[in-house]
């Protein structure tokens, strides 16, 4: 009885957050890599940006989900930006993969009072596959599968996210639109949600220390929901950076995450801190679970490893990030 709980609730918690041809959202975004986010933060900066995640969640469950995704975005000219995304999620016997192109541009609404506006656009195509030659009948008998199960099941999809992004000086506000267009549903599954329009909003503002002090602090929210059944949650999060005369960093700081519905039960609540040293980058993020499922797991564990390079100054002001560089 208590294994037959356990799947309901992974397959309750798992439907809301995971698997629906959509990248999987955590805290990577956290690790200075808000394109994770949305398009438009393509190319701000002043490098040729690589950041790579590793995510295993629910440590302790068999077949929990199991993501990697990898990242990397850089300037073109002096106001264009362009990146790509790849990912790779499995749950159980269920796998996802895809492929994210964005382009970028910036503009500068305000030259003196440094306030910018980005537009971004990106194309994804994922597949979602399941492995039927897994599957087990808990009998013993392989001929206790349903009959109607004969061959892989798998799908693929293709789509748009748009996104806009304001700037003024510390503050940004970015609003993006995943999955602008329907999906293709399964002709054989009258249940399946045609609509995978996903909604998202990230804002925060970073806080600079004086010369001396060089340190930053940055709070940030970030809101996503989805329209097939208008479910949402909310991040909050706060970020405290320490420089060195080199520009080289560590960073510290912490995550809430929680339905809009149940704001005062979070889903999860943890820890991260990382480094920059030269062109080095390194995050972690850990992530405890507080609903029902904690019970049975160790907790959400987040790896970033990036690399920063080929650094050119852009001409605009309007490519250059809110955070130290």
């Amino acid at each position: 009885m208590k294994k037959l709980i356990i799947s309901f609730l992974l397959m309750a918690i798992t439907s809301g957050y995971s698997q629906e041809l959509n990248l999987p959202v955590f805290t990577q975004y956290l690790a200075d890599n808000p394109f994770v986010v949305s398009s438009t933060f393509a190319g701000i900066g002043d490098n040729l940006r690589i950041r790579a995640n590793g995510l295993t969640q629910w440590v302790g469950i068999k077949d929990a989900p199991d993501n990697q995704s990898l990242y990397a975005d850089f300037r073109i000219l002096d106001r264009s930006g362009v990146g790509i995304s790849l990912y790779n999620d499995s749950n159980g016997y269920t796998k996802q993969t895809g492929v994210k192109v964005s382009f970028a541009h910036h503009l500068i609404l305000d030259y003196y009072s440094k306030q910018y506006l980005s537009l971004g656009i990106s194309y994804n195509i994922n597949s979602f596959k399941i492995d039927i030659d897994k599957f087990s009948s808990g009998t013993g008998v392989p001929e206790a599968l349903d009959p109607g199960i004969t061959n892989g099941r798998n799908m693929s999809n293709n789509n748009f996210d748009v996104g806009i992004l304001y700037r003024n000086r510390g503050f940004y506000l970015s609003i993006n639109v995943g999955n602008i267009l329907d999906k293709k549903i399964d002709k054989f599954d009258g249940l399946e949600p045609n609509l995978l329009r996903n909604y998202q909003v990230y804002t925060g503002y970073v806080f600079r220390g004086d010369t001396k002090n060089r340190v930053e602090f940055e709070p940030s929210i970030y809101y996503q929901q989805f329209t097939s059944d208008k479910r949402s949650s909310t991040d909050l999060n706060f970020k405290y950076r320490k420089f060195n005369r080199y520009d080289d960093y560590f960073w510290i700081g912490v995550s809430y995450r929680f339905l809009n519905d149940q704001m005062f039960q979070p889903l999860m609540v943890g820890p991260m801190a990382g480094f920059k040293k030269s062109n080095f980058y390194f995050g972690y993020s850990y992530q405890a679970s507080l609903n029902q499922i904690g019970a049975y797991n160790s907790g959400t564990h987040v790896v970033t490893i990036g690399l920063d390079f080929l650094r050119g100054i852009s001409n605009c002001p309007c490519t250059q990030s809110a955070v130290r560089n």
